[in-house]
């Protein structure tokens, strides 16, 4: 096999470090690597040539130190804070309140579901939380998590003080069941100062939601939609994509997304990833970022195309995808320029996380028709282009056999730990070939 390049990853058995190669297959890049113990591992990365694999690559942008990084001893992955060797300063903090949840899904990153009580983070832990995050690079993007945050009755004040530390966007990671089921809960969260609910979304049809989450739930997602939209909160439609389960719906699911604009702001594709609790078994060839995006052009029968996508700026490129529209029409889409600096594309962390707080966003601004300005008028225009814009984008998570550590270098969407600081999500989340994790307890 002819190499490209090399990096380092891990034995997905023993988590052993190991030198690895980025070699050209028959269907495609193959990651390379072998364990003195476990023996050799080739898993494929990307399907198509190699000149289409270098051409989504970017030239090397100049890093970002982490703010006070937290870790001196540096040993990637297992050892991480930030550390002096990371190469971004973070944009999205996921924080999760509890380890409760309301459901024990076949497939869970965090293995949710099985801590009943005393599962949830004090305030005053969470309010130091907060206050580490600012002293190290904030103010971020904060991701509400779990388990599953609406477990918490606190969870409005939990936001409010969020806010009051200077905190500017926040996102409700959520399966969506109590704002589906409870009357007024998603007015109460925007009062609080929630911006976006990163709503889980896997398909259309409930045997998808069977297989996945262990029960039927097509109904709760669309109330969860219609309370959410009524309540004036961006939705971000968020699928794990799993081969032989949804990938044939991915265009039903962009499809149900455009019909619920504006509130629904997009699609944030979420290609599966075998860590933590995974019914399904890892393929020989995974959903890769090609992959994705030939489904994509597909099943829009060619609205969306594969050329309307890039890769990451701010992360590493082979870690994402990303795509604007503007909406034209039922069935028209203009696609919005491709270009550094524009979406997943931004090339720093402060871009990305302007970005992802404009996009996630829905605008509530408002004018009075009587009394409006040209610079009023100018602004509700520019708010009407806002609210129509529709973004579709992915995020290529890396489990034990894919993990690169070059791309792990440039992750800025970090897990909040009280005892190791930020930790690259993928690292936080990776497990060996038994479900061992690396970091989480």
């Amino acid at each position: 096999m002819i190499t490209l390049g090399k990096t380092k990853s891990v034995c997905p058995i023993c988590m052993k470090v190991l030198t690895a190669k980025k070699c050209i297959g028959e269907d495609g890049i193959y990651l390379v690597k072998e364990c003195d113990i476990h023996g050799k591992f080739q898993i494929l990365i990307w399907e198509g040539t190699a000149a289409e694999y270098l051409s989504w690559g970017r030239e090397n942008l100049s890093a970002e130190t982490p703010v006070n990084p937290k870790i001196k001893e540096k040993s990637c992955p297992d050892n991480c804070g930030l550390c002096e060797e990371h190469e971004r300063k973070g944009c999205c903090m996921i924080l999760e309140v509890t380890k409760r949840c309301n459901m024990h899904c076949p497939v869970c990153f965090a293995s949710a579901g099985e801590c009943l009580e005393n599962g949830d983070l004090s305030i005053d832990e969470i309010e130091k939380q907060y206050d580490f995050l600012m002293d190290h690079g904030g103010p971020f993007n904060i991701q509400l998590s779990g388990g599953e945050p609406t477990m918490r009755e606190d969870l409005p004040e939990i936001i409010h003080m969020g806010r009051e530390k200077g905190f500017t966007f926040f996102q409700l990671n959520t399966n969506g069941i109590r704002l589906a089921q409870e009357a007024g809960y998603a007015r109460k969260l925007k009062k609080a100062g929630l911006n976006t609910v990163f709503l889980q979304f896997d398909g259309v049809t409930d045997d998808v939601y069977q297989t996945l989450r262990g029960r039927s739930m097509m109904e709760l997602k669309e109330k969860a939609v219609l309370n959410c939209s009524e309540a004036e909160l961006g939705i971000a439609l968020v699928p794990v994509i799993a081969p032989g389960v949804n990938d044939m719906q991915v265009g039903d699911i962009l499809k149900f997304a455009m019909d619920h604009m504006p509130f629904v702001r997009g699609v944030h594709f979420q290609p599966i990833s075998y860590f933590g609790r995974c019914s399904q078994q890892r393929p020989q060839a995974p959903i890769t970022i090609p992959k994705m995006l030939k489904l994509i052009e597909e099943q829009t029968d060619g609205l969306m195309k594969s050329e309307d996508f890039a890769g990451g700026g701010a992360e590493n490129p082979y870690c994402s995808f990303h795509a604007s529209y503007l909406k034209k029409g039922e069935r028209e889409l203009k696609l919005l320029e491709k270009k550094s600096g524009r979406g997943c594309c931004c090339t720093t962390s402060d871009d990305s996380r302007q970005f992802v707080e404009n996009q996630w966003s829905y605008s509530t601004k408002k004018f009075d028709d009587d009394e409006m300005t040209q610079t009023d008028a100018l602004d509700e225009f520019l708010i009407r282009v806002h609210n129509e814009t529709f973004a579709v984008s992915g995020m290529i998570f890396q489990d034990a056999w894919n993990l690169d550590l070059e791309r792990l270098k440039r992750c800025y969407i970090c897990e909040v730990d009280s005892d190791y600081g930020m930790v690259p999500f993928c690292a936080y989340n990776l497990t060996n070939s038994k479900g061992i994790y690396l970091y989480r307890k």
